[in-house]
């Protein structure tokens, strides 16, 4: 169809407008797409700057944070290492404290000796400092170097306890970053003497073993020191110098009597000799206070010369086995089961036997289907009819089983316990074993039978001294000791160590009457080899065999004898043990005579009288 002229000029009109309403819009378009970018770009920025002010202000905190820890947290760590790098500490070692005997006898004292230390920021010439100390000091020379350059410390210990002749001749070097101190070295003026006992320290002078662990909070004393300050090189700065002294460690006065330690040493030594035994013991103990008078063994060692290059072999020579290892003691332990018996019977007992009994000549007795059997055939009618005194004598193990089993249980327990039994004495020594007992509420009449006689109970030496001392001096059951007082250097006594009575065990009847028994045993018994004419000696003997791994350990024993005198007055009593004898081994033959040996040495060096 076709448009008038004027329809097509309306159209072109509009077409026109068209055009500039399209004019119009995109002109709008743009300004809004300015608008819209302008604020975008504001947008960013806006994030940027904030962004900034972010990593700013965290930056800001962590350098807070880091002054904060510099400061507060490790403040005092970090003064203390500035406080290190700028002065030099010269140690002062404090004195340990002596140990002597009872007499006053030096056992253990101190050598002077000197420390040479290193302050390799002072040093001026690594290579020669090395090589010089090397030289003097007999070390390696690179490894001295290498500390010398490479350590972070301030300040080296380079060596110590060296002789005053090198330390003369370190100072003449006048090598700079290089100076020494007065030490201390441990010494012990009688070498083997009581080594088991005292022990030893280490190279800081610190105690390791013995009494010298035990007591080492007493004979230690504290350092002191002489603090200087210094400047770059290691060059002191004139007025600032302090001076803290060195406290002295206090001193011991052992219960320990010098001579009858020797008598008793060279007693041990000729039984190690003669028998080879894996160790000789004994302890000499004083009966009315249970003071030690003698701790020996035998192997022994220098402790001078620790061989602590051998931990295996200074482990077995520095234990003390008196104290610490149990045994089965055998006949000795008879002592106890007599002294309860007899005690049982004088308070009414009608269960105990008198002294007067007369015990059943059989060889043997049969408790729950296990037989017990004496050591002697008996066909020579020697164990016939024999009363207590004479089963003491003849050491006859079924008259103890009698004994055992007629007190019972429950008695016969309850003065195993007041004998010390089971349990550690309290001796004042590191690692005492508290031995082995067979529980009340467990143990079978077997077992009880065997006691009576040594068997089926283990204990320690100091334990079966302990109550032996106690049924012959009246009954009365102290802890055993060995230092008597602590005191400073001046002599000033800080700490006395009285005797501490424990409990009573029997009266004064049973004790006499027991002594009385004792004495026949080495009078006319099997411990006949301990007589000493015109000395009223007592004791009983006891052989038993080892156990190993549950069963009996075969050609293997331990003898014993347990002696004291004066019978009638006890002031000496000492236990002897041998482990394990090659060749002989009855207690009779190997410890007897060895205990005579020891009374004799105490009757010289204490010059005792015979009784008239």
């Amino acid at each position: 169809m076709h448009k008038t002229i004027y329809e097509r000029r309306s159209d072109a009109r509009s077409r026109k407008g068209s055009a500039s309403d399209r004019f119009f819009y995109e002109s709008g378009r743009a300004s809004e797409i300015g608008r819209q970018t302008k604020k975008y770009a504001s947008t960013v920025l806006r994030k940027r700057l904030f962004a900034v002010v972010l990593a700013v202000a965290f930056l800001f905190l962590l350098i807070f944070a880091r002054f904060f820890y510099l400061q507060v947290v490790d403040g005092e760590h970090l003064r203390y290492l500035a406080l290190d790098q700028w002065t030099r500490e010269i140690p002062v070692v404090a004195a340990r404290g002596r140990i002597t005997d009872r007499n006053g006898v030096v056992l253990a004292d101190n050598r002077t000796a000197y420390s040479v230390f290193v302050r390799p920021n002072a040093v001026e010439d690594a290579r020669l400092t090395a090589e010089t100390l090397a030289s003097l000091l007999g070390a390696e020379e690179s490894a001295l170097y290498e500390r010398i350059t490479s350590s972070h410390v301030s300040e080296l210990t380079v060596a110590k306890h060296i002789e005053r002749a090198a330390a003369e001749q370190l100072e003449a070097h006048d090598l700079p970053g290089v100076y020494y101190a007065q030490d201390n070295v441990r010494v012990y003026p009688y070498g083997e003497l009581l080594s088991r006992v005292l022990g030893f320290t280490s190279v800081d002078n610190t105690g390791l073993t013995g009494l010298e662990k035990y007591y080492d909070r007493y004979l230690a004393g504290t350092d002191g020191e002489i603090a200087s300050f210094t400047d770059l090189v290691g060059a002191e700065v004139d007025g600032g110098t302090t001076y803290l002294p060195a406290t002295d460690g206090l001193g011991l006065e052992l219960t320990i009597d010098y001579e009858i330690q020797a008598v008793a040493e060279a007693a041990m030594l000729a039984l190690y000799e003669q028998h080879s035994p894996v160790t000789a013991q004994c302890v000499v103990l004083d009966p009315d206070t249970f003071d030690i008078l003698a701790m020996a063994e035998a192997p022994s060692y220098d402790l001078n010369d620790v061989p602590r290059d051998e931990p295996e072999l200074l482990n077995a020579l520095s234990r003390n086995n008196l104290v610490s290892d149990i045994y089965e003691p055998g006949s000795t332990f008879k002592i106890v089961t007599a002294a309860a018996n007899l005690e049982e019977y004088f308070k009414g007992n009608a269960n105990a036997f008198s002294p007067q009994h007369v015990f059943s000549s059989s060889r043997t007795r049969t408790v729950d289907g296990t037989t017990i059997r004496c050591w002697s055939d008996h066909a020579n009618g020697k164990h016939s009819n024999q009363t207590l005194a004479e089963a003491l004598n003849n050491s006859c193990n079924p008259c103890f089983t009698d004994i055992a089993l007629a007190l019972g249980t429950e008695t016969f327990y309850d003065y195993l316990e007041l004998f010390g039994f089971g349990k550690v004495t309290g001796i004042d020594f590191s690692g005492e074993a508290q031995g082995m007992l067979v529980t009340e509420s467990a143990v079978r009449l077997c077992d009880l039978a065997r006691i009576g006689f040594g068997q089926s109970v283990a204990v320690t030496a100091i334990q079966l001294a302990c109550a032996a001392a106690s049924a012959v001096n009246g009954g009365y059951y102290y802890r055993p000791r060995l230092v008597r007082s602590i005191a400073s250097a001046d002599g000033k006594i800080e700490e006395e160590i009285a005797p501490v009575l424990v409990n009573r065990t029997v009266s004064e009847q049973t004790s006499r009457l027991l002594a009385q028994m004792l004495e026949g045993v080495v009078a006319k018994g099997s411990g006949s080899r301990a007589f000493i004419e015109g000395y009223k000696v007592a004791g009983k003997t006891g052989t038993a065999q080892k156990f190993e791994n549950g069963s009996i350990a075969q050609g293997k024993y331990v003898s014993s004898f347990l002696g004291f005198f004066p019978s009638d007055d006890p002031q000496y009593l000492a236990l002897v043990i041998v482990d394990e004898p090659v060749g002989a081994y009855y207690g009779s033959v190997v410890a007897a005579p060895a205990a005579k040996e020891i009374f004799e040495g105490i009757i010289e060096v204490k010059g005792i009288e015979p009784y008239e």
